[in-house]
C-alpha cells in the first residue's frame, strides 16, 4: 500500500465519503479487505510501526458497520461459489480476509465479528495445525532486534550470518527487514537454530511473551494451535493456508516453496477434515512473489490464492493474485472507504502508480 498524502486522508476522503461520492462512484467486481488481527485491551505497543497491521476492535467494528450500510458483505463461500462458475457477485461486493492465526483473531476478533453477524476467511500457518503454542519467526526476530542492547553484532549458523550495527529504530528496523529476506531463503529448522542463537547471544528470550495465559501480550504474539483454529472454524469461520512457516517465498527455491504451499494444505485439512481451498501468500507485496511461486497453488489444487496489496473495487481479479485492501491502523475510516471503493486505486492509476503488479502463470 503506498503513503496516502496528509491532503488526501484528512481533506479530500473524508468529504467524499461524507457526501457518498465514494459509495457513488465504487465499481463492479470484489473488494477483498485484509486484516492482522485486533490488538488485544491492555496491550502496550512495542513499536507503532511493526504493530501498525493490527486495528483495535473497535475500529474494526466501525469498520463492519460501514462496510454493512453502504456494501454488500458476502462471506467466504459465496466467493467460492463465485470462483466455480456457481454465483455472480452482488454489486459493491466485499470478502473479509484475516492473515496470520494470531490468537487474538479468536479471543478478541472473532467477538465483534459475531456481534456484526459477518464472516471471513483466516489464513493461518501450517505451525496452527499442532497444539504447541509458538508465534511467527519474524516477529520473534524483531522483538530480538528491538530489545537488543545498542552495537555491532555477528551471528552465524550452519553458515547463515546475520550481522548489523544495532542504533535508533530506524536502523534495527533496517537490519531486521534484511534480515527477514535473508533467513526467508532457508528452511524453517535453521531459522529456528537461528533465533535461539540470537537470544543467546542477545541474552534475551522473546517467547515469554507466550508464558502467561490470557495475557494480552500472549494473545497479540501467540498463534493459534490446533484446537483453536477448530473453535475457529466451528464459529462459522472459514479457514485458509498461509504456508507452513510464513518465509518470503519469493527468496526460496522453487521445491521448498512449493512444500510450503502445498503442505501448509494438507495439514489444515487433516486437521480440519474439510477442503482447503484459499491460499494467501505471506507478506504479499510484488516483492515476494515470482512468477513462478503465483503458478503453485493452482497446481496444488487451491480455488484462489490472494496476494496483500492493489486491492479495492474495479480492480483486476486474476483468480492466482487477487488484489487486497491492506488494513492498516493508521487508516481513518474515510481513507479506508476510499481503498474498499477502488477510489484511491483509480486514483494511483490515473497518476500513473498504479501500485501492485504482477505478472501470473497459469490463469
Amino acid at each position: 500500500m503506498r503513503i496516502v498524502s496528509p491532503f488526501l486522508k484528512k481533506v479530500v476522503y473524508p468529504s467524499l465519503s461524507m457526501t457518498g461520492v465514494l459509495r457513488r462512484t465504487s465499481r463492479a467486481g470484489l473488494a477483498v479487505v485484509t486484516y492482522h488481527g485486533v490488538l488485544p485491551r491492555g496491550y502496550k505497543t512495542v513499536d507503532p510501526a511493526f504493530d501498525g497491521n493490527l486495528v483495535s476492535a473497535d475500529i474494526l467494528q466501525q469498520h463492519l458497520r460501514l462496510l454493512k450500510s453502504r456494501y454488500n458483505v458476502i462471506s467466504p463461500e459465496d466467493v467460492l461459489a463465485w470462483r466455480q462458475g456457481r454465483l455472480e457477485l452482488p454489486p459493491a461486493a466485499v470478502l473479509l480476509t484475516c492473515d496470520d492465526g494470531l490468537l487474538n483473531n479468536l479471543t478478541d476478533m472473532l467477538p465483534v465479528l459475531q456481534q456484526e453477524e459477518v464472516r471471513c476467511l483466516f489464513f493461518v500457518t501450517g505451525a496452527s495445525a499442532g497444539e504447541t503454542r509458538t508465534m511467527l519467526w519474524y516477529e520473534e526476530l524483531f522483538l530480538l532486534f528491538s530489545q537488543a542492547p545498542a552495537g555491532v553484532f555477528e551471528i552465524s549458523c550452519d553458515g547463515v550470518v546475520i550481522m548489523g550495527d544495532l542504533g535508533g529504530p530506524g536502523q534495527r528496523h533496517g537490519i531486521w527487514w534484511n534480515s527477514v529476506k535473508r533467513l526467508s531463503a532457508f528452511d524453517s529448522v535453521t531459522r529456528g537454530s537461528l533465533l535461539r542463537i540470537a537470544g543467546r547471544h542477545f541474552g534475551l528470550n522473546a517467547r515469554r511473551c507466550l508464558d502467561a495465559e490470557d495475557s494480552p501480550l500472549r494473545r497479540r504474539f501467540g498463534l493459534l494451535t490446533a484446537s483453536e483454529v477448530r473453535q475457529l472454524s466451528s464459529a462459522g469461520m472459514t479457514i485458509g493456508a498461509h504456508t507452513l512457516s510464513h518465509p518470503m517465498l519469493s527468496q526460496l527455491p522453487l521445491e521448498p516453496a512449493r512444500v510450503e504451499i502445498v503442505e501448509s494444505r494438507n495439514r489444515l485439512e487433516t486437521l480440519l477434515q474439510k477442503r482447503v481451498w484459499g491460499f494467501a501468500y505471506p507478506f504479499g507485496d510484488a516483492q515476494s512473489v515470482t512468477p513462478q511461486v503465483l503458478a503453485i497453488p493452482q497446481q496444488a489444487g487451491y480455488e484462489a490464492a490472494f496476494l496483500n496489496a492493489g486491492g479495492g473495487l474495479g480492480t483486476n481479479l486474476p483468480p492466482y493474485a487477487l488484489p487486497r485492501v491492506h488494513v492498516t491502523a493508521k487508516m481513518n475510516l474515510a481513507e479506508f472507504e476510499a481503498h474498499v471503493s477502488g477510489f484511491h486505486a483509480n486514483l494511483q492509476r490515473r497518476a500513473g502508480r498504479s501500485g501492485t503488479t504482477v505478472t501470473t502463470e497459469g490463469g
